[in-house]
């Protein structure tokens, strides 16, 4: 099963690559801003809640979804790679097993543990 789930990630990281190829912005920007999201882990320097609140924020993907449709519906090209960007980031994550976090720490996912026991 974590092999199909490995495959359907891929495919919606792929379809976050089209959606950044129609949002008109040059091809490097992609891979430039794609471990940006990644900055929401600051958040556990605080506490694991909070921390646990932002990544989630972050790699959420009924939220990066809204921002793409209201960037495309709008026009606003930058809502559009916003959207695309938190997509292929949160698909790229949990192809790797990182899944939305517990408030316990950051090794407790919605996917299961990660890290070292």
């Amino acid at each position: 099963m974590k092999h199909i789930i490995k495959l359907e990630e891929l495919g919606m990281f792929l379809f976050s690559i089209l959606l950044f190829a129609e949002s008109g912005f040059t091809w490097w920007m992609f891979p430039a801003l794609l471990l940006l999201p990644d900055i929401s882990m600051l958040g556990y320097a605080l506490d694991n809640k909070f921390g646990a609140i932002c990544y989630n924020l972050f790699h959420h993907k009924g939220i990066a979804i809204v921002l793409y449709a209201v960037g495309f519906i709008a026009q606003e090209r930058y809502l559009e790679l916003i959207g695309a960007i938190l997509f292929g980031h949160s698909s790229l994550d949990r192809m790797f097993g990182y899944g939305l976090k517990f408030t316990e720490s950051f090794q407790q996912t919605h996917l299961g543990r990660i890290g070292k026991k």
